[in-house]
């Protein structure tokens, strides 16, 4: 049998605070960089930021090239610091938990 599902009130986000148009449409806006991190391919590096938006939790911030968010957001980029993900709240409540992956010396899994 069916159980009536009941939702997290804390998790609902007010309609009026995200600014919806009329084509049912919103802008996000980034608040905080959290990380940086450069990709080398064969013949280049690109540089991404991990970027915490508006109105999503941390667990929702995405990875966007470093260039773009320089001339679309400068204004994230002049203190010269990325900011420590651990100061940005969680809003699932849980610990904030990271795989240390550190390679074996041995033949041994464990």
């Amino acid at each position: 049998m069916l159980k009536k599902c009941m939702g997290d009130p804390s998790l609902i986000i007010p309609t009026e605070d995200i600014g919806i148009k009329d084509s049912l449409s919103y802008e996000e806006i980034p608040v905080q960089i959290l990380d940086r991190q450069v990709r080398k391919l064969r013949t280049k590096e690109v540089a991404s930021v991990k970027v915490l938006w508006k109105n999503q939790f941390v667990e929702e911030a995405t990875w966007e090239g470093e260039e773009d968010m320089k001339k679309r957001y400068p204004h994230l980029f002049e203190t010269g610091e990325i900011s420590d993900q651990d100061e940005v709240p969680s809003t699932t409540g849980l610990p904030d938990c990271r795989l240390n992956y550190r390679p074996s010396t041995g033949s041994s899994f464990m």
